[in-house]
């Protein structure tokens, strides 16, 4: 069951199309994690999209939507209950969306997405990256997805990737599915 928390009817756009973006509750050990978040919020408002996110105030997350909400536009926090109960809710959002669990988290923020967008994060921000990844894979949707690559923070990651493919696990077609840009307006540009 889901339950609509907070409804802002101030000056944000009315906006139907958003890109999604996943990212750490954590802000990194280096400044340059939130100017990038900082950056990628800006650019969202300014190609006429809106966020939808997790819903959380802390970290990189907090620092997208914040930014969104400082260009005008408007944010969609999902948060599942137990995170809300913990006050991690980020209640200055456009509007949050209280769910029952993560299933139902991830279902609303897919259902929503015009594009995808990861930037560093850990393991939850892998692991929606790649749900997105293996669904295009698979065709059950056709949304660009792009890795913002914040000072090289996926490296490793796409090394591995490449590996994949040269291993034989992965297509190079399927490998193409993910565009990487260190460079938040740079990255929109690949999506759109």
């Amino acid at each position: 069951m889901e339950i609509r928390l907070f409804l802002y009817t101030g000056t944000a756009m009315v906006i139907d199309r958003y890109i999604c973006v996943y990212c750490g509750s954590k802000s990194g050990s280096h400044a340059r994690y939130k100017l990038a978040a900082k950056a990628l919020g800006a650019a969202i408002v300014d190609r006429g999209y809106g966020l939808v996110f997790g819903g959380g105030s802390i970290g990189l997350m907090g620092t997208v939507a914040d930014a969104v909400l400082a260009a005008g536009g408007p944010v969609l926090g999902v948060i599942p209950r137990d995170l809300m109960a913990r006050e991690l809710g980020h209640t200055e959002v456009t509007e949050l969306v209280v769910v029952d669990d993560m299933h139902q988290r991830k279902a609303l923020m897919t259902n929503r997405a015009t594009a995808f967008v990861a930037m560093p994060g850990g393991y939850g921000t892998l692991e929606e990256l790649f749900e997105m990844v293996a669904w295009s894979q698979l065709e059950i949707h056709d949304r660009r997805i792009g890795l913002l690559n914040t000072g090289e923070y996926f490296d490793q990651l796409l090394g591995f990737l490449d590996h994949a493919v040269a291993e034989g696990f992965l297509h190079s077609r399927h490998r193409e599915l993910l565009r990487v840009n260190d460079d938040p307006v740079a990255l929109l540009d690949l999506l759109f």
